[in-house]
């Protein structure tokens, strides 16, 4: 269990950066290097293939290799296991969402109530 949370604080980490979610962002589109994953940041190179190396190393993306060039492809299975570990809290939220919305029905007809007086 301590691998699973400690691969899941890795992958929120390296999501916490704007930068990082749009390079995942692009790589959703298609796989790319590096200096195309620079191409739209106002930042330099090296500080680009900073946050690449962290994403790389959280395994959300992989690099390949291809004759002279190694493009940058994105990995998904650490999203998913994001996805797997918020999937426990659904009933939870969902239960809370429709005990929100019988409050809120309570209310409604109490000022339907009210009205008719």
């Amino acid at each position: 269990m301590k691998n699973d949370d400690d691969r899941l604080s890795q992958t929120f980490a390296a999501l916490a950066s704007p930068i990082r979610r749009a390079i995942l962002a692009r790589l959703a589109e298609g796989e790319a290097t590096v200096n195309e994953l620079a191409e739209p940041f106002d930042k330099s190179l090296p500080n680009i293939s900073k946050h690449i190396k962290i994403l790389e190393d959280a395994g959300l993306i992989t690099r390949g290799r291809k004759a002279q060039y190694r493009p940058c492809i994105i990995n998904t299975a650490p999203i998913e296991d994001i996805a797997d570990w918020t999937e426990q809290y659904r009933q939870l939220w969902e239960s809370r969402f429709d005990q929100m919305d019988d409050y809120i029905q309570q209310m409604k007809d109490k000022g339907e109530t009210n009205n008719n007086e």
